[in-house]
Protein backbone atom coordinates (compact mmCIF):
# COMPACT_ATOMS: atom_id res chain seq x y z
CA UNK A 1 0.00 0.00 0.00
CA UNK A 2 2.54 2.45 0.67
CA UNK A 3 4.29 1.42 -2.73
CA UNK A 4 1.33 2.65 -4.14
CA UNK A 5 1.14 5.89 -2.38
CA UNK A 6 4.38 6.78 -2.87
CA UNK A 7 3.92 5.97 -7.10
CA UNK A 8 0.58 7.60 -6.78
CA UNK A 9 2.29 11.19 -5.25
CA UNK A 10 4.98 10.65 -7.99
CA UNK A 11 2.86 10.64 -11.27
CA UNK A 12 0.60 12.85 -9.42
CA UNK A 13 3.46 15.64 -9.02
CA UNK A 14 4.50 15.11 -12.61
CA UNK A 15 0.98 15.57 -14.19
CA UNK A 16 -0.57 17.31 -12.61
CA UNK A 17 -4.75 16.85 -12.91
CA UNK A 18 -7.04 14.84 -10.96
CA UNK A 19 -5.61 11.67 -10.34
CA UNK A 20 -7.32 9.35 -7.22
CA UNK A 21 -5.89 5.97 -5.88
CA UNK A 22 -9.61 4.46 -6.32
CA UNK A 23 -9.82 5.02 -10.26
CA UNK A 24 -12.58 7.52 -10.65
CA UNK A 25 -10.75 9.71 -12.59
CA UNK A 26 -7.43 9.70 -14.68
CA UNK A 27 -5.31 12.09 -15.33
CA UNK A 28 -5.28 14.23 -18.71
CA UNK A 29 -1.53 13.43 -19.07
CA UNK A 30 -1.41 9.39 -18.74
CA UNK A 31 -5.00 9.72 -21.43
CA UNK A 32 -2.91 11.65 -23.72
CA UNK A 33 0.03 9.50 -24.01
CA UNK A 34 -2.11 6.06 -24.44
CA UNK A 35 -3.78 8.43 -27.10
CA UNK A 36 -1.20 9.18 -28.73
CA UNK A 37 0.72 5.54 -28.57
CA UNK A 38 -2.21 3.98 -29.77
CA UNK A 39 -2.92 6.17 -32.75
CA UNK A 40 -3.40 4.66 -35.92
CA UNK A 41 -0.10 6.54 -37.52
CA UNK A 42 2.34 5.22 -34.62
CA UNK A 43 0.34 1.33 -34.73
CA UNK A 44 1.48 1.44 -38.42
CA UNK A 45 4.89 1.91 -37.58
CA UNK A 46 4.93 -1.04 -34.94
CA UNK A 47 3.07 -2.94 -37.46
CA UNK A 48 5.73 -2.17 -40.24
CA UNK A 49 8.36 -3.15 -37.31
CA UNK A 50 6.65 -6.68 -36.83
CA UNK A 51 6.72 -7.04 -40.45
CA UNK A 52 10.60 -6.56 -40.61
CA UNK A 53 10.96 -8.18 -37.68
CA UNK A 54 9.12 -12.05 -39.25
CA UNK A 55 11.14 -11.37 -41.92
CA UNK A 56 7.20 -10.99 -43.78
CA UNK A 57 6.56 -10.89 -47.65
CA UNK A 58 4.90 -7.50 -47.61
CA UNK A 59 6.70 -4.70 -49.26
CA UNK A 60 5.76 -1.59 -51.23
CA UNK A 61 7.20 -0.81 -54.47
CA UNK A 62 10.03 1.64 -54.84
CA UNK A 63 8.35 4.21 -57.28
CA UNK A 64 5.02 3.82 -54.59
CA UNK A 65 7.26 4.54 -51.66
CA UNK A 66 8.65 7.94 -53.85
CA UNK A 67 5.04 8.95 -54.64
CA UNK A 68 4.33 8.88 -51.22
CA UNK A 69 7.71 10.86 -50.19
CA UNK A 70 6.63 13.74 -52.67
CA UNK A 71 3.01 13.85 -51.76
CA UNK A 72 4.32 13.93 -47.94
CA UNK A 73 6.87 16.98 -48.08
CA UNK A 74 4.89 18.86 -50.49
CA UNK A 75 1.79 18.43 -48.09
CA UNK A 76 4.16 19.75 -45.31
CA UNK A 77 4.94 22.92 -47.08
CA UNK A 78 1.85 23.65 -48.42
CA UNK A 79 0.31 23.87 -45.06
CA UNK A 80 3.25 25.20 -43.24
CA UNK A 81 3.00 27.73 -45.74
CA UNK A 82 -0.87 28.38 -45.64
CA UNK A 83 0.38 28.99 -41.52
CA UNK A 84 2.56 31.59 -41.76
CA UNK A 85 0.26 33.59 -44.06
CA UNK A 86 -2.30 34.11 -41.49
CA UNK A 87 0.16 35.28 -38.95
CA UNK A 88 1.24 39.68 -38.77
CA UNK A 89 4.79 39.43 -38.69
CA UNK A 90 4.93 42.24 -36.28
CA UNK A 91 3.43 40.00 -33.43
CA UNK A 92 5.79 36.93 -33.87
CA UNK A 93 8.86 39.03 -34.61
CA UNK A 94 10.89 37.81 -31.56
CA UNK A 95 9.41 34.68 -31.36
CA UNK A 96 10.49 34.22 -35.24
CA UNK A 97 13.98 35.41 -34.47
CA UNK A 98 14.18 33.00 -31.47
CA UNK A 99 12.70 30.00 -33.74
CA UNK A 100 15.25 30.77 -36.39
CA UNK A 101 18.07 30.64 -33.74
CA UNK A 102 17.03 27.16 -32.44
CA UNK A 103 16.18 25.88 -35.76
CA UNK A 104 20.05 26.37 -36.48
CA UNK A 105 21.47 25.80 -33.07
CA UNK A 106 19.77 22.27 -32.66
CA UNK A 107 21.01 20.82 -35.95
CA UNK A 108 24.32 22.23 -35.71
CA UNK A 109 24.71 20.80 -32.38
CA UNK A 110 23.35 17.59 -32.74
CA UNK A 111 25.90 17.14 -35.73
CA UNK A 112 28.86 18.28 -34.00
CA UNK A 113 27.71 16.24 -30.88
CA UNK A 114 27.25 12.98 -33.13
CA UNK A 115 30.55 13.35 -35.37
CA UNK A 116 32.71 14.34 -32.65
CA UNK A 117 31.57 12.26 -29.50
CA UNK A 118 29.50 9.58 -31.10
CA UNK A 119 31.86 9.43 -34.02
CA UNK A 120 29.05 8.97 -36.68
CA UNK A 121 29.93 8.97 -40.54
CA UNK A 122 29.28 12.45 -42.08
CA UNK A 123 25.59 11.12 -43.23
CA UNK A 124 24.22 9.39 -40.55
CA UNK A 125 25.13 12.39 -37.95
CA UNK A 126 23.51 15.17 -40.56
CA UNK A 127 20.10 12.20 -40.61
CA UNK A 128 19.87 12.58 -37.08
CA UNK A 129 20.29 16.10 -36.88
CA UNK A 130 17.60 16.56 -39.22
CA UNK A 131 15.38 14.76 -37.06
CA UNK A 132 15.88 16.60 -33.85
CA UNK A 133 16.19 19.66 -35.38
CA UNK A 134 12.76 18.97 -37.21
CA UNK A 135 9.20 19.23 -35.25
CA UNK A 136 7.24 16.08 -34.78
CA UNK A 137 3.45 17.52 -35.05
CA UNK A 138 2.04 14.54 -32.66
CA UNK A 139 4.23 16.25 -29.81
CA UNK A 140 3.14 19.68 -31.06
CA UNK A 141 -0.63 18.72 -30.83
CA UNK A 142 0.03 16.80 -27.63
CA UNK A 143 1.63 19.84 -25.55
CA UNK A 144 -0.87 21.90 -26.97
CA UNK A 145 -3.44 19.90 -25.28
CA UNK A 146 -1.50 19.54 -22.06
CA UNK A 147 -0.82 23.08 -21.88
CA UNK A 148 -4.72 23.19 -22.33
CA UNK A 149 -5.43 20.37 -19.53
CA UNK A 150 -3.05 22.57 -17.15
CA UNK A 151 -5.26 25.40 -17.86
CA UNK A 152 -2.28 27.91 -19.21
CA UNK A 153 -3.32 27.70 -23.41
CA UNK A 154 -0.99 28.57 -25.29
CA UNK A 155 -0.92 31.77 -28.63
CA UNK A 156 -3.00 30.53 -31.60
CA UNK A 157 0.10 31.24 -33.91
CA UNK A 158 2.34 28.54 -32.30
CA UNK A 159 1.51 26.81 -35.51
CA UNK A 160 3.46 29.02 -37.61
CA UNK A 161 6.54 27.95 -35.86
CA UNK A 162 6.50 24.71 -36.36
CA UNK A 163 5.83 25.54 -40.05
CA UNK A 164 9.61 27.69 -39.78
CA UNK A 165 11.36 25.04 -37.93
CA UNK A 166 11.02 22.52 -40.38
CA UNK A 167 14.25 24.67 -42.24
CA UNK A 168 16.16 22.63 -40.08
CA UNK A 169 15.52 19.67 -42.38
CA UNK A 170 17.67 21.78 -44.74
CA UNK A 171 20.11 23.13 -42.41
CA UNK A 172 20.86 19.34 -41.48
CA UNK A 173 20.68 18.01 -45.22
CA UNK A 174 22.97 20.67 -46.18
CA UNK A 175 25.79 19.92 -43.17
CA UNK A 176 25.30 16.82 -45.25
CA UNK A 177 26.18 17.33 -48.45
CA UNK A 178 28.78 19.88 -47.10
CA UNK A 179 30.74 17.24 -45.31
CA UNK A 180 30.43 14.54 -47.45
CA UNK A 181 31.88 17.02 -50.51
CA UNK A 182 34.62 17.83 -48.01
CA UNK A 183 35.57 14.58 -47.64
CA UNK A 184 36.04 13.94 -51.25
CA UNK A 185 38.20 16.86 -51.28
CA UNK A 186 36.10 18.21 -53.89
CA UNK A 187 34.20 20.96 -51.66
CA UNK A 188 32.60 24.13 -53.51
CA UNK A 189 30.18 26.04 -51.85
CA UNK A 190 28.61 27.27 -55.17
CA UNK A 191 28.09 23.81 -56.27
CA UNK A 192 26.88 22.71 -52.58
CA UNK A 193 23.77 25.23 -52.51
CA UNK A 194 22.67 24.54 -56.24
CA UNK A 195 22.64 20.63 -55.38
CA UNK A 196 21.26 21.34 -51.96
CA UNK A 197 18.37 23.36 -53.65
CA UNK A 198 17.88 20.66 -56.27
CA UNK A 199 17.40 18.09 -53.86
CA UNK A 200 13.72 16.60 -53.77
CA UNK A 201 13.67 17.55 -50.03
CA UNK A 202 13.92 20.42 -49.73
CA UNK A 203 12.67 21.37 -53.27
CA UNK A 204 9.37 20.63 -52.22
CA UNK A 205 9.47 22.01 -48.69
CA UNK A 206 10.57 25.49 -50.36
CA UNK A 207 8.42 25.59 -53.24
CA UNK A 208 5.40 24.18 -51.47
CA UNK A 209 5.53 26.74 -48.36
CA UNK A 210 5.99 29.28 -50.85
CA UNK A 211 2.59 28.02 -52.70
CA UNK A 212 0.76 27.87 -49.73
CA UNK A 213 2.17 31.48 -48.56
CA UNK A 214 0.56 33.27 -51.97
CA UNK A 215 -2.15 31.17 -52.32
CA UNK A 216 -5.49 32.84 -51.32
CA UNK A 217 -7.95 31.20 -49.53
CA UNK A 218 -10.06 30.45 -52.27
CA UNK A 219 -7.78 28.71 -54.20
CA UNK A 220 -6.31 26.61 -51.03
CA UNK A 221 -10.21 25.66 -50.09
CA UNK A 222 -9.92 23.89 -53.60
CA UNK A 223 -6.72 22.02 -52.80
CA UNK A 224 -7.31 21.50 -49.49
CA UNK A 225 -9.24 18.32 -49.16
CA UNK A 226 -6.73 16.59 -51.21
CA UNK A 227 -3.16 17.61 -49.09
CA UNK A 228 -5.47 18.11 -45.62
CA UNK A 229 -7.50 14.77 -45.58
CA UNK A 230 -5.50 12.19 -47.23
CA UNK A 231 -2.75 13.33 -45.39
CA UNK A 232 -3.09 10.63 -42.42
CA UNK A 233 -3.40 8.07 -44.88
CA UNK A 234 -0.38 8.44 -46.98
CA UNK A 235 1.43 8.84 -43.47
CA UNK A 236 0.44 5.25 -42.60
CA UNK A 237 1.50 3.93 -45.42
CA UNK A 238 4.48 5.47 -45.44
CA UNK A 239 5.49 4.65 -41.62
CA UNK A 240 4.20 1.43 -42.16
CA UNK A 241 7.54 1.17 -45.07
CA UNK A 242 9.64 3.36 -42.56
CA UNK A 243 9.05 -0.06 -39.58
CA UNK A 244 9.75 -2.07 -42.04
CA UNK A 245 13.14 -0.50 -42.92
CA UNK A 246 13.64 0.09 -38.68
CA UNK A 247 13.54 -3.40 -38.19
CA UNK A 248 15.37 -4.76 -40.99
CA UNK A 249 18.62 -2.49 -39.99
CA UNK A 250 18.13 -2.75 -36.47
CA UNK A 251 21.32 -4.20 -35.73
CA UNK A 252 23.17 -1.09 -37.15
CA UNK A 253 21.04 0.78 -34.36
CA UNK A 254 22.30 -1.88 -31.79
CA UNK A 255 25.65 -1.13 -32.55
CA UNK A 256 25.64 2.03 -31.19
CA UNK A 257 22.58 1.90 -29.30
CA UNK A 258 24.01 3.08 -25.97
CA UNK A 259 25.10 6.04 -27.35
CA UNK A 260 22.21 6.86 -28.83
CA UNK A 261 19.91 5.79 -26.15
CA UNK A 262 21.76 8.50 -23.87
CA UNK A 263 21.72 11.00 -26.99
CA UNK A 264 18.22 10.16 -27.39
CA UNK A 265 17.00 10.88 -23.64
CA UNK A 266 19.13 13.77 -22.75
CA UNK A 267 19.05 16.22 -26.09
CA UNK A 268 15.22 16.81 -25.76
CA UNK A 269 15.91 17.69 -22.02
CA UNK A 270 18.74 19.65 -23.15
CA UNK A 271 16.86 21.70 -26.49
CA UNK A 272 13.43 21.54 -24.09
CA UNK A 273 15.22 23.68 -21.59
CA UNK A 274 16.86 26.10 -23.99
CA UNK A 275 13.49 26.65 -26.25
CA UNK A 276 11.87 27.34 -22.23
CA UNK A 277 14.17 30.14 -21.76
CA UNK A 278 13.94 31.50 -25.20
CA UNK A 279 10.01 31.25 -24.85
CA UNK A 280 10.11 33.03 -21.46
CA UNK A 281 12.90 35.81 -23.25
CA UNK A 282 10.73 37.08 -25.74
CA UNK A 283 7.36 37.51 -23.70
CA UNK A 284 5.62 34.43 -24.40
CA UNK A 285 2.80 32.93 -21.65
CA UNK A 286 3.10 30.25 -19.37
CA UNK A 287 1.45 27.92 -21.76
CA UNK A 288 3.60 29.08 -25.45
CA UNK A 289 6.71 28.81 -23.54
CA UNK A 290 6.28 25.28 -22.46
CA UNK A 291 4.91 24.43 -26.17
CA UNK A 292 7.87 26.24 -27.94
CA UNK A 293 9.98 24.26 -25.27
CA UNK A 294 7.90 21.27 -26.21
CA UNK A 295 8.50 21.67 -29.97
CA UNK A 296 12.37 22.50 -29.95
CA UNK A 297 12.42 19.05 -27.52
CA UNK A 298 10.67 17.11 -30.33
CA UNK A 299 12.04 14.86 -32.98
CA UNK A 300 10.10 14.44 -36.49
CA UNK A 301 9.34 10.85 -37.45
CA UNK A 302 7.06 12.55 -40.07
CA UNK A 303 8.79 14.68 -42.74
CA UNK A 304 12.46 14.32 -41.60
CA UNK A 305 12.35 10.43 -42.66
CA UNK A 306 11.08 11.32 -46.11
CA UNK A 307 13.46 14.10 -46.86
CA UNK A 308 16.80 11.77 -45.14
CA UNK A 309 15.24 8.97 -47.77
CA UNK A 310 15.91 11.40 -50.87
CA UNK A 311 18.69 13.16 -49.56
CA UNK A 312 20.41 10.88 -47.62
CA UNK A 313 19.59 7.36 -49.33
CA UNK A 314 22.94 5.83 -47.16
CA UNK A 315 21.81 7.01 -44.12
CA UNK A 316 20.35 4.14 -41.80
CA UNK A 317 16.82 4.53 -40.95
CA UNK A 318 17.37 1.63 -38.23
CA UNK A 319 19.76 4.90 -35.93
CA UNK A 320 17.75 7.71 -36.51
CA UNK A 321 14.01 6.48 -36.90
CA UNK A 322 14.46 4.16 -33.81
CA UNK A 323 15.80 6.94 -32.08
CA UNK A 324 13.52 9.25 -32.72
CA UNK A 325 10.72 7.34 -32.79
CA UNK A 326 11.17 4.79 -30.69
CA UNK A 327 12.74 6.25 -27.67
CA UNK A 328 12.54 10.51 -28.03
CA UNK A 329 8.61 10.12 -28.87
CA UNK A 330 7.58 8.00 -26.06
CA UNK A 331 9.89 9.67 -23.90
CA UNK A 332 8.95 13.31 -24.11
CA UNK A 333 5.35 12.43 -23.82
CA UNK A 334 5.83 10.39 -20.61
CA UNK A 335 8.80 12.14 -18.89
CA UNK A 336 9.76 15.05 -20.83
CA UNK A 337 6.75 17.45 -20.76
CA UNK A 338 5.78 17.61 -17.25
CA UNK A 339 9.53 17.93 -16.35
CA UNK A 340 8.85 20.97 -18.78
CA UNK A 341 5.95 22.30 -17.51
CA UNK A 342 7.34 22.17 -14.37
CA UNK A 343 10.39 23.92 -15.36
CA UNK A 344 8.06 26.68 -16.52
CA UNK A 345 6.50 27.43 -13.17
CA UNK A 346 10.41 28.58 -12.17
CA UNK A 347 10.05 31.44 -14.82
CA UNK A 348 6.22 31.84 -14.54
CA UNK A 349 6.03 31.92 -10.20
Amino acid sequence: RSIQCILFIFLRSLWGGSLHLDGTKTMPGLDLLLTNLLSPIVLAFALGAVAGFIRSELELPEAVLKLISIYLLFSIGLTGGRELAQVSFSDVSMLIAAAATMTIAIPVTCYAVLRRVGGFDVSNAAAVAAHYGSVSSVTFFAAIAFARAMETPAEGYMTAIVALMEFAVIISLAIGRWGNQTNKGNFRLGELLLDTLRGRGILLLTGGMFIGYMASDAEWRRIAPFYEQLFRGFLMLFLLEMGMTAARQIRAFAQVGRFMTGFAVIAPICFGLAGLMAGWLVGLSQGGAFVFAAICASASYIDAPAACRAALPEASPGIYLTASLGITFPFNLLVNMPLLYAASGWFYA
